[in-house]
């Protein structure tokens, strides 16, 4: 294990932990003496993507990481939430018992999860990933994620409106200025 500071090999260990999937391990180097955290997953047997092309690759968890990240970006997310739906789409993809799976499938599962987590980083990721020729079936999308609230589904009180609300904004309060000081009366 290299520092990630000074880059040098030896490192003792100060704490581990189990972390749900794996173990979290705190570090110290022994050459800077700044402390570092890493993180041990069990190697799964190889996950083959089935790409577009018919190309085949290993299953990153880092790309899917990026992906979902980015579409999640500057929303009102719990902390941890994006990790959770991670960790909950590699354990059906680990739970399906396939060598290989297509990126569609995979595509579809992070967007099961998002749906779920929030709209609007839903139909960031779905405008990428289904790559809308034009403004119209993009427009269908939206469309159809309005459509199919169920009953009672409001907007979760962390997300934003996806659209803007037919009620009028609020109005704040002028602020006023500070009053003068009365003068004090003399006494005489």
């Amino acid at each position: 294990m290299y520092c990630p500071f000074c880059d040098e090999s030896s490192s003792k260990v100060i704490d581990s932990r189990d972390s749900g999937d794996g173990i979290r391990r705190r570090r110290e180097c022994l050459a800077c003496a700044r402390r570092f955290t890493t993180y041990e997953r069990v190697q799964m047997r190889a996950l083959m993507v089935v790409k577009r092309d018919e190309r085949r690759e290993e299953f990153i968890r880092d790309k899917l990481w990026a992906s979902v990240t980015k579409a999640c970006a500057k929303r009102p997310l719990p902390l941890g939430s994006i990790e959770k739906a991670l960790e909950e789409i590699e354990s059906d993809l680990s739970d399906s018992g396939r060598a290989e799976i297509t990126s569609k499938d995979i595509g579809e599962l992070v967007m099961d999860r998002l749906k779920v987590m929030d709209r609007v980083a839903y139909i960031r990721y779905a405008s990428v990933y289904r790559d809308f020729r034009d403004i119209e079936s993009f427009k269908q999308e939206i469309e159809a994620l309005i459509e199919n609230r169920e009953p009672g589904d409001g907007v979760p009180e962390n997300q934003l409106s996806l659209l803007e609300d037919e009620t009028p904004p609020i109005r704040r309060r002028r602020r006023r200025g500070r009053r003068p000081k009365r003068p004090q009366a003399n006494p005489a």
